[in-house]
């Protein structure tokens, strides 16, 4: 029991590590979006240990970019719309370059799914509330 309880910490802080990666590399790079990743580099390390997650909650990346959206506090404007329109980009060109119909309907669909949600389901707030947000963490 020991020793699995071992290796799934281990197998979390692995996962916490990759994800964290692919997090930073979304913040410097456009066409990836790093805020999913670094929310499941949260999950990840808050699983493997509470010395990992103590750690990534003291981190900028955890204060900058995953505060705002753990606590369901919302996205500005702007960032909804650059990531939108990033996604929007990989998806349309994914259609043009895709012959399989039933997939184009599938991404299209997709699409609209991940627009309604950044519509309705996450909060706009103004660039002062994002900037209090980043302040008192």
């Amino acid at each position: 029991m020991i020793i699995i309880k071992k290796l799934k910490s281990i197998l979390f802080f692995l996962l916490g590590t990759i994800a964290l990666g692919f997090g930073i590399a979304g913040i410097v790079l456009p066409v990836l979006p790093g805020g999913p990743f670094l929310l499941i580099a949260f999950f990840c390390y808050a699983k493997s240990s509470k010395r990992m997650e103590a750690w990534f909650q003291s981190t900028t990346f955890y204060k900058k970019y995953v505060l705002a959206l753990k606590e369901n506090r919302g996205m500005t404007l702007k960032e909804k719309i650059r990531i939108n329109i990033i996604a929007d980009a990989f998806i349309l060109f994914s259609v043009f370059y895709i012959d399989i119909l039933l997939v184009k309907i599938v991404l299209i669909v997709l699409g609209l799914i991940k627009h309604y949600y950044f519509i309705k389901k996450i909060k706009t707030i103004t660039p002062e509330q994002a900037q209090g947000l980043k302040n008192q963490a």
